[in-house]
């Protein structure tokens, strides 16, 4: 958790906060989607985070990419902006947060096996489309849903 949001949380407890953030729908040269198993909740999702003050969308993506996974990205294409009831998440030690994420595509740079940043997950890996793990983070289901719906499983939509 960034030094802001814990200076926001002892100020306001676990309250609901709205919090921009940014995932990265990061596909490997097969197509594959890039999914991390977060620490905090056990969960499968996409990389990414909330922004930095100061911080664009695309910055905050591209550095949670690299921060989570060790991973490069290439050039960062929106796919939508998601916001609303059902972006509401309330994390297992009980802080509660209303999603405003910028969702975006990217592709990884070279063959690189991603990282897990042990300090934020338990795990990073590649999934085919078409077999991704039951335990994917609610907010982020809508999210792969989008980019399935408008790329296909293939990628190439």
């Amino acid at each position: 958790m960034s030094d802001y949001i814990k200076e926001l949380r002892g100020l306001v407890g676990t309250r609901p906060l709205i919090l921009p953030g940014t995932s990265v729908v990061v596909t490997d040269a097969r197509g594959r989607l890039l999914l991390v198993k977060r620490a905090d909740t056990g969960d499968w999702g996409l990389p990414g985070g909330f922004m930095e003050p100061g911080e664009s969308f695309e910055q905050a993506g591209r550095r949670e990419v690299m921060e989570e996974t060790g991973l490069e990205i290439g050039p960062m294409r929106l796919l939508d902006v998601f916001s609303g009831p059902e972006y509401y998440y309330r994390y297992p030690h009980g802080d509660e947060v209303f999603n405003v994420t910028a969702a975006y595509v990217a592709s990884c740079l070279g063959d690189a096996v991603p990282t897990a940043d042990p300090g934020e997950l338990r795990g990073a890996a590649f999934f085919e489309p078409t077999d991704l793990p039951r335990e994917l983070l609610p907010p982020e289901r809508p999210i792969i849903a989008c980019y399935l719906a408008r790329f296909g499983p293939d990628g190439r939509g």
